[in-house]
């Protein structure tokens, strides 16, 4: 008896999913619901682990999970895509610099569903000091391109604080 082709598709997709050279996630309302094993790996995990969990445990601190959805959110009911460069947390406590792209299901309510790449980039971006959660939002907005004036005026201080 043979097998029906739809059954070939799915296996090969979820093996193309699993094998991808960079971090996949597919995340329901902010948890994950299913990871690739370069996404597990990268943060110290085995794909089983991550099962179920929300991902703030994979940021440094929750204020910046919270920061940083908020602007996802944001960018992601505009256009149904999101993607920048953060430092995040492995299971060590050790941070490191990823760039992050995701593709939501729904503009209406972009985390209900949503796919994930993440690739370590901390070859090329390392964290060599302690920064706090203030300093990695300015880190991160650098990194993005944004000038002093607007990283100011976004987090609602001055200037030569960015600067200093």
């Amino acid at each position: 008896m043979s097998r029906p082709s739809n059954a070939v598709d799915e296996a090969s997709l979820s093996l193309v999913f699993d094998l991808a050279p960079v971090g996949l996630c597919v995340s329901q309302d902010r948890q994950i619901r299913r990871c690739n094993q370069a996404f597990a790996l990268m943060f110290g995990y085995e794909p089983e682990q991550l099962a179920g969990c929300s991902l703030a445990q994979l940021y440094p601190s929750v204020d910046e999970f919270e920061q940083i959805g908020a602007q996802g959110l944001q960018q992601m009911q505009a256009s149904g895509r999101y993607s920048d460069e953060r430092i995040m947390k492995h299971r060590s406590g050790r941070l490191f610099w990823v760039h992050a792209a995701g593709q939501s299901l729904s503009r209406e309510t972009p985390f209900a569903c949503a796919v994930w790449m993440f690739e370590d980039i901390s070859a090329r971006r390392a964290v060599t000091t302690d920064l706090t959660v203030r300093e990695r939002e300015i880190v991160r907005q650098l990194a993005a391109g944004q000038s002093s004036k607007q990283i100011a005026r976004v987090l609602g201080i001055s200037p030569r604080t960015v600067e200093g």
